[in-house]
Order: C-alpha cells, then sequence, then structure tokens
C-alpha cells in the first residue's frame, strides 16, 4: 500500500474510511443491487412497483455494450423538451468502435466501424418526429454481445491484454434472432388503431428512418 498515515489523511482529505469490494467475481452492478435491495427493505416498496430504475456509473462491470443507453439518452433529450424545461435540444450519438473492433474476427469485424449522428429536438404539433417511446431492459444477453474485459468485474491485466479480452465478442446468430424477435414483439405485439407509421426528418441520404408510433396530439421534432 502507499506510504503514508491515518493523521496525513486527515489532516489534507479528512476521510477516516473507505470500503473496497474484494470479491474479484463481483462488479459495480452487484454494489447497485445490495443498494437497491436495501433501499425497498427501508421503504417497503416491492420490486414490480418501480416503473424506472437509474443507473449511474463511471465503472460498469462492462464497458459494452452500449446500445440500449443510447435509446434511453434520446428518450431522455425528448422528456426534456416535452417537459417544457427546454425549447431546443440537441442529442448526439457518436462512437469509435475500430477501437474495440477485433480485425482477425470476421463474424465482428464487418459489422462495426465509427460514426455519428445529430438531431435537433423541438416541440411541434405536427405528427412526425418522436412520438412515443417503449424502454425495455433484459440481462439474459449479456454473455451474447460484450467485451470480456476492461470493467469492474474483469479489470485489465497483463492477461486479459494477451488473452484479447478488450475486443468486441458477440455471438451472432443468438443477438439477431433474439433482437428481430423482441423488436417484432414490441411493434406488433399490441393493436391499437392509433398506431400509424411515421418518417423522421434528417433521414440518411437515399434512406428513411421509420418509427411505428402511438399517435399523440403533442410530439417532439426531430431534424
Amino acid at each position: 500500500m502507499v506510504d503514508t498515515s491515518d493523521e496525513w489523511i486527515m489532516t489534507r482529505v479528512g476521510i477516516k474510511e473507505r470500503r473496497i469490494l474484494k470479491d474479484p467475481t463481483k462488479g459495480s452492478a452487484w454494489l447497485g443491487a445490495q443498494a437497491v435491495k436495501d433501499l425497498f427493505e427501508k421503504t417497503g416498496t416491492k420490486p414490480e412497483e418501480v416503473d424506472l430504475l437509474i443507473c449511474a456509473t463511471v465503472t460498469p462491470d462492462m464497458h459494452f455494450p452500449a446500445n440500449a443507453q443510447i435509446i434511453a439518452d434520446m428518450v431522455t433529450a425528448t422528456q426534456y423538451v416535452e417537459s417544457g424545461r427546454y425549447k431546443k435540444v440537441v442529442f448526439v450519438g457518436c462512437e469509435k468502435m475500430s477501437v474495440i473492433t477485433d480485425y482477425t474476427d470476421r463474424k465482428t469485424c464487418p459489422l462495426f466501424g465509427d460514426a455519428a449522428a445529430a438531431v435537433l429536438l423541438e416541440p411541434t404539433a405536427e405528427e412526425l418526429g418522436v412520438m412515443d417511446h417503449i424502454l425495455r431492459s433484459d440481462g439474459m444477453g449479456r454473455d451474447h454481445l460484450y467485451m470480456k474485459a476492461g470493467g469492474s468485474l474483469n479489470p485489465p491485466s497483463i492477461e486479459t491484454v494477451t488473452n484479447r479480452e478488450h475486443f468486441i465478442f458477440q455471438d451472432g446468430q443468438f443477438v439477431f434472432k433474439h433482437a428481430v424477435t423482441k423488436m417484432a414483439d414490441r411493434n406488433y405485439g399490441k393493436k391499437s388503431p392509433d398506431r400509424r407509421r411515421y418518417r423522421m426528418v434528417g433521414a440518411p441520404s437515399g434512406k428513411s428512418a421509420y418509427y411505428l408510433c402511438y399517435r399523440r396530439s403533442y410530439g417532439t421534432r426531430s431534424f
């Protein structure tokens, strides 16, 4: 350990104690789960009563994937406009996937690249843009699309670098089948006379980005 003393730390920082999670099989997600369990016990809340769970950390179990978070961030940006707090919100998504892509793995390297895209969100009464959203989370796929090392669950080491565990790992068949099935369930699982198809303004050249949405009297326009 570092050469210091309790007196030196207390005099300059004022911190008396810090706890360390020593179990190498557990990461920050385990700590968060324990905190939520304690909260439920103190407040008498049942898990099924909670509509949304937000986790904030700079030391996730794994650094990848982050796709679901990008969608959630888009919804967050939309709600800032819908609440009236802000008039115009810029949302930008950017990824440099080449730094975590293994170009000796033909199962993954053709799928990922570097890019960024931005949209401007503002209020509108027109029936276009972001009309509604459905957010779901399912941890069953964590072992089918992820980076094996680099997070708090499996931190970097000589072994992880030697074993090339800082690249994308994907079980392509499972991911494709699961993604298509779940998206189809969300889009067509419930019949509603108010469901319509809307074009998002500002789609990539030659392509149209469509969202199957609920009609609403108030929406958030995107450019």
